[in-house]
């Protein structure tokens, strides 16, 4: 049922990230797709008329047009020939300001459904009507709009729209030439040109049935590249979501930049993140085929999509190669640094490629670089917010934790000396393990450091930190065993309280996975057996942890390490043959027991793990010369 449950909430996910992809991206409104810009090269072949058509003038030319006709452009006011014995024309004071401001120097007076021209100089106000007859005198001309405004109308339909026209196979642009001012003009008129045509529904129709179809074909060969190569990640919904909410950010902000900005502007999103992002918590492959199915779906509306498409999946390679163990944060501005320089080359390479003169170079363009720079840098902020969401770690977080001088490793070394030092051994023991193995080392230190946590809470319980009494000897067994048994959820309550992540916390929970406590289930067998009872008469339950066993190759090793380094304290005679001995009945013992069944650690992993648990032992124990003494 939570299998069904998963699934239908991944193709959710899966199918919410196509939709929003097709929403965005954008519609066929008219077959025109080239991007241009003056001064920039022509990143298409050649383009030539189809038919003709005219040549629309500029904005800019069409204001200064404008303001030309409007110079004869003369207002009109209807006069009120019930104060016409004044024989002056008054206007209201507003009206008269309105006029100054226009610059007119005539207005039209209607009197009669007949125009006159009047100099607005001859014009009054109340006041300065009063003025010249020491009467007061209220305005006679009222305002005619609607005349007014079709006089104006009049005058700005002369203006032409056009200026010259392109004939029919007439070559407008051709690959590597730059995007004159002139040619500006032309391919901007073609475009409207074309825009005004009409488009038909089955058109429309089309272009979208094929967007979709290129979207959903890219996510679902992403699908199949999770399921047949990782397989485990496509098994966990917070995988799925992680990706798809990866994905979705930059393809949305992509798509709504591209069209309503200008076209060099997609250059300052850094597409970089979602590589990045995805190596810090994954793999390098994982991290490339996600960047490449990003870069393919926003290449839809992208310029030159080619180029786009280069630029992109080149500085994603370098990414993931610059970011192979994210350990420290300056590595993120050293790969900030890195894009900046690969973006600037291949923007450089492939304009003197296409144009032949370096002088072609748009140097706005290095300015988008460095912007895109340092958002990657930012991409740190990003990386805290996605583990916090997703639970995720990262290795800039291992490394932190494995920062002995932290506050809860100190009060750990206080409270616990002995395990404290327990735990640096099982961590080396286990490290080396991991490294020989291919496991994930970093994660495997971490967790071994903190495995032990949980005895902080009644250290004088545990051997390693007591120096005569020994508590547990008055006690029953059964009790004894569910103090010893409690160290694992005391050592979860205080790494939850820490806000440990939960990977480290699975290795707290299972690195005695559901094994019992053998000292004490062994005594009170013996027990039971003297007492003239069976060992069936003993309840395993109350002597074997709560688990869960171990679910990763990493978790597996440190519950070896954890019993084979506590195992070798007891040793009388710490020999080659002692230690070997010991290792092969400690990790035969936990197989048998089944403690390995959900990993995937293979035949030649455990004889691996073996081979350097023995190696360390000896190393470790090895015999000292004795120094000798003065003689006297």
């Amino acid at each position: 049922m939570k299998s069904s449950i998963r699934i239908s909430l991944q193709v959710l996910s899966f199918a919410a990230l196509a939709a929003l992809s097709i929403y965005l991206a954008p519609k066929y409104s008219n077959p025109f797709k080239y991007h241009f810009e003056i001064g920039q090269p022509w990143a298409y072949g050649l383009v030539t008329a189809e038919s003709n058509f005219a040549i629309y003038k500029t904005e800019a030319q069409l204001d200064i047009e404008r303001q030309e006709v409007l110079r004869d452009y003369t207002p009109c006011y209807t006069l009120d020939t019930t104060a016409k014995q004044h024989a002056i024309y008054v206007l209201p004071l507003a009206e008269m300001d309105k006029l100054r401001s226009m610059g007119c120097t005539n207005v039209s007076v209607i009197d009669n459904r007949v125009a006159t021209q009047v100099p607005v100089s001859q014009l009054y106000t109340p006041k300065t009507a009063y003025e010249a007859t020491a009467q007061n005198i209220r305005p006679n001309l009222q305002y005619d709009s609607i005349t007014s405004e079709n006089m104006r109308q009049n005058l700005l339909s002369s203006i032409s729209l056009t200026q010259g026209m392109v004939q029919q196979g007439e070559k407008i642009i051709d690959t590597g030439e730059i995007v004159s001012d002139r040619t500006y003009q032309i391919l901007e008129s073609l475009r409207r040109t074309v825009k005004e045509q009409n488009i038909s529904h089955r058109q429309s129709l089309t272009s979208t049935i094929g967007i979709a179809a290129y979207i959903i074909f890219l996510i679902i060969l992403f699908v199949l590249y999770l399921h047949t190569y990782r397989r485990k990640l496509l098994d966990n919904l917070r995988n799925t979501l992680f990706f798809c909410i990866l994905m979705g950010i930059i393809i949305a902000i992509s798509f709504v930049v591209l069209q309503h900005t200008a076209v060099g502007l997609i250059y300052l999103i850094p597409f970089a993140w979602v590589p990045i992002i995805t190596r810090v918590f994954y793999d390098s492959r994982t991290a490339i085929f996600i960047h490449l199915i990003t870069t393919f779906i926003v290449s839809i509306a992208a310029p030159a999509p080619y180029v786009f498409i280069s630029i992109q999946a080149i500085a994603g390679i370098v990414a993931v190669i610059s970011l192979r163990d994210m350990t420290q944060r300056a590595q993120l501005a050293q790969t900030a640094l890195f894009l900046f320089l690969i973006y600037s080359i291949i923007y450089t390479a492939t304009t003197m490629l296409v144009t032949g003169d370096i002088m072609n170079v748009e140097y706005r363009y290095y300015i988008y670089f460095a912007i895109n720079a340092v958002l990657v840098i930012c991409a740190y902020g990003l990386i805290f917010l996605f583990e916090r969401t997703f639970g995720l770690v990262s290795n800039i977080t291992l490394v932190e934790l494995t920062n002995v001088n932290s506050n809860l490793m100190l009060e750990f070394a206080e409270k616990a000396p002995g395990t404290f030092q327990h735990s640096l051994q099982v961590s080396n023991l286990a490290t080396e393990a991991a490294k020989r193995i291919g496991a994930k080392v970093l994660l495997v230190r971490t967790g071994a450091l903190y495995h032990d946590i949980g005895k902080m809470a009644h250290p004088e319980y545990f051997i390693e930190n007591q120096t005569d009494h020994n508590p547990l000897q008055s006690m029953p067994y059964a009790e004894a065993a569910k103090v010893i048994i409690e160290h694992v959820t005391d050592g979860e309550r205080i790494a939850r309280r820490h806000r440990l992540p939960e990977v480290i916390i699975h290795f707290i929970k299972s690195h005695h996975g559901t094994s019992v406590t053998r000292y004490f289930y062994n005594s009170a067998v013996n027990q039971a057996k003297e007492q003239g009872k069976t060992a069936q008469d003993v309840r395993k339950e109350d002597y074997a942890y709560p688990g869960p066993k171990p679910h990763s190759k990493e978790a597996a090793i440190l519950m070896m390490a954890d019993a084979i380094e506590a195992r070798s304290r007891t040793l009388n005679e710490l020999t080659e043959d002692s230690i070997s001995t010991m290792v092969d009945q400690m990790i035969d013992a936990q197989v048998a027991d089944g403690q390995f069944a959900e990993t995937k650690l293979s035949f030649k992993d455990l004889e691996d793990i073996r081979i350097v648990f023995k190696q360390k032992l000896i190393e470790i124990n090895h015999h000292r010369i004795t120094y000798p003494t003065i003689t006297q």
